[in-house]
């Protein structure tokens, strides 16, 4: 590896980790700073050239980009999941691909709590409502278009209750809720009790999606699961779109068998123009917004340069993945 004041280093796509508010000083200390804002994908083995180390947040860096950018020694991944990357041909050349967990924790949890709150209250909803000048014209005192909904004593069942998900369980049983989650033989106790699916499913007001997406939890929300839970559930997904067969949720909306879903994500993103939950009754979708506080982003962007600083310095590659 190259010393650190001569290392070429190219970020692909830095304008959702970065879109102005950060700076990108430390990991410009660290070599030579090449920043593009998006890389589209028949641009990517251009813009890494001769580059020593890549840096992308979701621009895929396929197998075949390896064989034409020889020089690459390190891949830095801006964001926890990592399947944009061809992990096996980076193996394969010895090239540690390198993610950042955890940086989110907090504010992941934070948006699954806010989701439910705004499905129970639609505040955005009353608020634009008060300024279209309908409570001022009101004959009551007060009006609500959507049923509201109390959370205390009912029953919230998260389905991953790793770091994320128990954050969403302590705050949700800081308003009230009772807490089960999905048993699971790698995951630390936390404070729920631990219930397995089918009871997961039939005991749930609330059920809330902060599992990986893996073989086993694509399309864990389906027709057949629904049919299991309770009628006028409420689903909350700000983990993987891919987890929800988004044909069955949304007629499960338009039934009433779910009341209401709130998703941060979805299972094309940007969201395609013909994803049923776009018409789906009840639902609330928002743009894969969970990680982005400004306060998270620069976890993000601080353990990206002390990952690669400790790379540089002692060839350790701190949190590789392959």
């Amino acid at each position: 590896m190259a010393r650190a004041e001569t290392t070429r280093i190219v970020v692909l796509d830095g304008h959702a980790e970065n879109p102005g508010d950060l700076s990108w000083g430390d990991l410009e200390a660290l070599g030579d700073l090449a920043v593009y804002a998006r890389t589209p994908e028949p641009e990517v083995a251009a813009r890494i050239g001769g580059a020593d180390v890549v840096f992308t947040n979701k621009t895929p860096i396929r197998r075949e980009v390896f064989d034409m950018c020889p020089n690459i020694r390190y891949i830095g991944v801006l964001a926890t999941g990592y399947n944009i990357v061809d992990v096996e041909a980076a193996k394969e050349r010895g090239i540690p691909v390198c993610n950042v967990p955890g940086y989110g924790t907090a504010a992941v949890g934070q948006t699954a709590i806010a989701l439910l709150l705004e499905v129970c209250h639609h505040v955005g909803h009353h608020s634009e409502a008060v300024r279209a000048g309908r409570w001022e014209s009101c004959p009551d005192w007060c009006f609500w278009d959507y049923p509201l909904i109390e959370l205390a004593g009912k029953t919230l069942g998260v389905i991953g209750f790793g770091r994320i998900g128990q954050v969403t369980g302590r705050i949700a049983q800081a308003m009230g809720m009772n807490v089960i989650a999905l048993r699971h033989k790698t995951e630390a106790a936390g404070t729920a009790e631990y219930v397995d699916m089918d009871s997961l499913l039939r005991r749930s007001d609330v059920i809330a999606l902060h599992c990986p997406l893996l073989p086993d939890t694509r399309g864990i929300i389906n027709r057949s699961s629904i049919e299991k839970m309770k009628d006028g559930v409420i689903i909350i997904n700000n983990s993987r779109g891919e987890l929800v067969v988004e044909r069955d949720l949304a007629d499960a909306l338009n039934s009433g068998k779910v009341y209401a879903a709130a998703v941060d994500v979805v299972s094309s993103e940007p969201i395609r123009g013909d994803n049923p939950l776009l018409r789906a009754k009840n639902c609330i979708i928002t743009p894969h917004i969970s990680w982005a506080p400004r306060e998270s982003r620069q976890r993000l962007m601080d353990s990206a340069v002390e990952g690669l600083k400790t790379f540089l310095t002692t060839g350790h590659a701190v949190n590789r993945v392959n």
